[in-house]
This record gives C-alpha cells, sequence and structure tokens, in this order.
C-alpha cells in the first residue's frame, strides 16, 4: 500500500516509516503540517495518508476535510495519543475512515490498516463504541431557539395569531394594522429565531414548546 505520513515530529515518522516498510508497504511521502500533508495527497495521490492530529498551520482535521472533499478516493486514518471524544467525532465528520491511538500493539495497528485498505472503518471496539452512543444520541436543540425572550413583543403576537390560525401576511397585517411587508419581516424573523423551515413549523415548534398560552382562547 503507498502511504503518506503525516506528523510534525520527526523521530516519530522515521519510526513509522520504518515499521511501515518492514510490513512492505511504501511510504511515499512525509509532511511536517496540515498545509503539506494536503499538497503531497494531491501531487503523490497515496492510497492512505495517516494523519497525526495535532499539528502547527494546520492540523489534522482540517487537512482531512480538505483531502476528503477534493481526493475521496484518498483514505485518510487519524493517529493520536489523545482519547478526547470531540477530536474523534469532528474526525469522523470531516471524513477519516479511521482513528487509531498512537499506544497500539504493531498487530493491532497493522489489522486495523488492513481494514482501512478495504475501506471498512479503522476503529478499536471502544472507540466504535464511542462513536456508536454520539450517533445514537437525539440531535440537540438549536442554541436560543426554546428561549422565548428571543422573541419581540411583536413578534410574539405574530406568533399567537399564526397558532390560532391567522397564517397569511395580508391576514396577519389586518388583524395587527401593520404592512405586509412588515409582517414578512416579522415572520421571517421568527423563522430564524426558532430555527424553522415554515410557518408550519413556527406553529408546531409553538405549541410543542407552550411558547404561546392557549388557555385564555
Amino acid at each position: 500500500m503507498r502511504i503518506l505520513i503525516a506528523d510534525d515530529h520527526p523521530l516519530f515518522r522515521d519510526g513509522l516509516r520504518s515499521l511501515l516498510e518492514a510490513k512492505g508497504h511504501e511510504v511515499v511521502g512525509e509532511a511536517r503540517n496540515g498545509h503539506e500533508a494536503v499538497d503531497l495527497a494531491r501531487s503523490l495521490s497515496p492510497e492512505l495518508v495517516l494523519m497525526d492530529v495535532s499539528m502547527p498551520e494546520l492540523d489534522g482535521v482540517g487537512a482531512t476535510r480538505l483531502i476528503s472533499a477534493e481526493l475521496p478516493n484518498v483514505r485518510v486514518v487519524m493517529l493520536t495519543a489523545s482519547e478526547h471524544d470531540e477530536t474523534l467525532f469532528e474526525a469522523i465528520k470531516a471524513g477519516a475512515q479511521g482513528y487509531l491511538l498512537k499506544n497500539l500493539e504493531a498487530e493491532d495497528f497493522f489489522s486495523l490498516l488492513d481494514r482501512a485498505a478495504q475501506g471498512e472503518p479503522a476503529l478499536t471496539p471502544n472507540l466504535a463504541r464511542k462513536l456508536l452512543q454520539e450517533f445514537a444520541k437525539p440531535a440537540a436543540e438549536p442554541k436560543g431557539a426554546s428561549d422565548p425572550d428571543a422573541l419581540t413583543v411583536r413578534e410574539r403576537e405574530v406568533l399567537e395569531l399564526m397558532v390560532e390560525g391567522v397564517t397569511s401576511n395580508r391576514k396577519l397585517a389586518r388583524r395587527l394594522n401593520l404592512s405586509e411587508n412588515t409582517v414578512k419581516f416579522h415572520v421571517r424573523n421568527i423563522l430564524d429565531k426558532l430555527r424553522v423551515h415554515n410557518r408550519a413549523e413556527i406553529v408546531g415548534y409553538a405549541l410543542r414548546k407552550k411558547i404561546v398560552d392557549r388557555d385564555e382562547e
């Protein structure tokens, strides 16, 4: 397998190169930072990039994102000394084929590299479990979306009428004694603040979150 190594520590690169070549792999290049990794991936077209997470100028996640977008046939496996969950999730989202800790035994390391070469995820069971648990979580509500105070008094009036069934700009303008353009402005603000896409979602969200009190109807 033709492999590019990206790591800012020369001794680690030397040791990894020797290990890979002893197993019959061809190391086609070495990068000291994320920018070099991207440039060398473009010029050398390796089958696999072994990418350190923490590097100067451009980190491994950023470099992986660029390589995955521009060179989809080049597989990237992250190498790191850190077990931080957040970095794992960001790396996989960026397009990494795998995420390996630098303290792996050589046998496990090469076994996972073989999986990456075959297009399978290269993850230890523990990291795979963390990844599955993260993706199984329900999506978090956008910041500010459940805060009624995000709406102005006028926007709340518009929202209350929409919940009552008054949804057209013309009818809303007539009820509030406003111009239709002003109503459109308020509706757009409500959509943005509640992070929803249309008027039906506005009403549904308001009812679910009890932003509008219907007891007085």
